[in-house]
Parts: structure tokens; sequence; C-alpha cells
């Protein structure tokens, strides 16, 4: 006979797998911000590329989790710049930036902590359920 787990406990490791991937999410965000105003090492190379991250559903305990699976880069054209005196300027003078707008980051960054209090939340209610329930079977 399968292990029958309580309602609450399955949606606390749903909600768990969410904030490890929201994390991750986060983190990936906060790397392509600090990344934004980067340029090539060397003249006329590519910069920093910003990175998207990429989840996969799981199923985990009787319900269905998420997970991110890896990070892809994004690539779409970089931007440029003419500052010939820059030392990461090419022949024609011209400097490649990332591809990291700081606005649709920053707008990443607040969708992921809403998530992440989002299953904050699930988590403190599935808890707060099975206080109840236990207290309501002490009576």
């Amino acid at each position: 006979m399968p292990e029958i787990k309580p309602v609450s406990g399955v949606a606390q490791a749903i909600a768990t797998t969410a904030l490890r991937a929201q994390q991750g999410r986060m983190r990936i965000i906060a790397e392509n911000m600090a990344n934004a105003g980067s340029t090539s090492k060397v003249a006329g190379g590519d910069p920093y590329r910003r990175q998207a991250p990429v989840f996969t559903a799981v199923k985990i305990d009787g319900g269905m989790g998420v997970r991110m699976t890896r990070v892809d880069p994004d690539m779409s054209d970089f931007k440029t710049e003419y500052e010939p005196g820059h030392p990461s300027a090419d022949a024609k003078g011209y400097v490649k930036t990332p591809n990291v707008n700081t606005l649709v980051e920053a707008l990443d960054m607040k969708e992921a902590q809403r998530a992440y209090e989002a299953n904050l939340n699930v988590i403190e209610t599935a808890r707060a359920m099975e206080t109840r329930t236990l207290d309501l079977l002490k009576r």
C-alpha cells in the first residue's frame, strides 16, 4: 500500500521546489544586472551575454513542482556604442555592450520576489492548517 502523505506536506514540498527555483532565478537576474555595464576584455570582442533560467516541471510527493534545469544564453543582439578611444572598440570604433536591459531585469526580479513570497505563504498556511488540525484533534 502506498504511503499516504498529508495534503499540507505535499503542498509544502511543492512550494519548497518553487522557492529553490525562484532563488536560482534571482541569482541569475542579479548576475545579469551586475554585468550590465561590462565590456569585452579584448578589442572587438563580445561582452557579457544575458542569461535566462529555464524551468521544468518535476513530479514530487504526489504533485508537480518546478526546478531550474539550466541557464541558457540570450542570443539577442548586443548593443553598440560609438567610442573610438575605448579599449574594447573594434576597428570602426564601436564598442559592444551587453544585451541586458536593467529595467527588464528589475521587473523580473520583482516578479521572482513576489513568487518567492507567495510560496512562503503557502508553506506558512500549510503549517498553520496542520497546527490547527492537531489542536482540534487534542480536544
